[in-house]
């Protein structure tokens, strides 16, 4: 055991450990030029909520975030795996190495609404930014697109809401299915996650 956990209490030990069996690993989150950090906090704050424990952010058109607005994410973001990329293809070669299938945010006559797909595969979800949403050259990198259905005048809602929406409609259908309740994290990966959450481990 290394120096940080030495130093830990025996419930702080007990609640990382228990929060760690009910990380999902074949769930994860793509967000495509997201320009308020605030945003990208408050997802990061949804993601732990339900168990995701990567988030790949991607930016293509903006410089990388340097930090992310703790207000948002009460500390979140220590909690996650955060991949930073510039290269859409670098990205995207990564996820389709640990995920059978990729969903971009959409609304289009092929869209498919939330509540009709199987989100207990292995699934990479896509948000793009504020203004514009996914863009085409995203789209034409994933296997399908689905919507949030609505019946208002809008028809959008802010990001980390429909984040949140989404990764709920997720968590329900994980745990319905057993998700939680199974040791699913690879052990190199979890071993990973271990490691780096023993460093982060004084603070909530």
């Amino acid at each position: 055991m290394n120096r940080y956990f030495r130093n830990m209490t025996p419930a702080r030990h007990e609640k990382l450990t228990r929060v760690l069996a009910k990380r999902q690993a074949d769930l994860t989150l793509v967000l495509e030029n997201v320009f308020d950090p605030h945003n990208i906090s408050a997802v990061m704050r949804t993601c732990d909520a339900v168990g995701v424990q990567e988030i790949f952010i991607l930016n293509t058109k903006i410089p990388r975030h340097k930090k992310f607005g703790a207000r948002s994410s009460s500390s979140a973001a220590k909690w996650l795996t955060v991949h930073q990329f510039d290269d859409a293809e670098a990205c995207f070669s990564e996820i389709k190495r640990r995920y059978e299938r990729i969903l971009t945010t959409h609304l289009g006559e092929s869209s498919v609404g939330l509540y009709k797909i199987d989100l207990t595969q292995p699934t990479a979800l896509v948000f793009g930014n504020e203004h514009s949403g996914v863009s085409d050259e995203i789209r034409a990198l994933a296997d399908g697109n689905f919507l949030i259905p609505q019946v208002g005048i809008i028809q959008s809602l802010n990001i980390s809401v429909a984040c949140a929406v989404t990764l709920y409609e997720a968590f329900r259908q994980k745990e319905q299915a057993g998700h939680y309740d199974r040791q699913d994290l690879h052990s190199a990966f979890k071993q990973n996650v271990w490691n780096t959450w023993s460093v982060n481990n004084n603070t909530d």
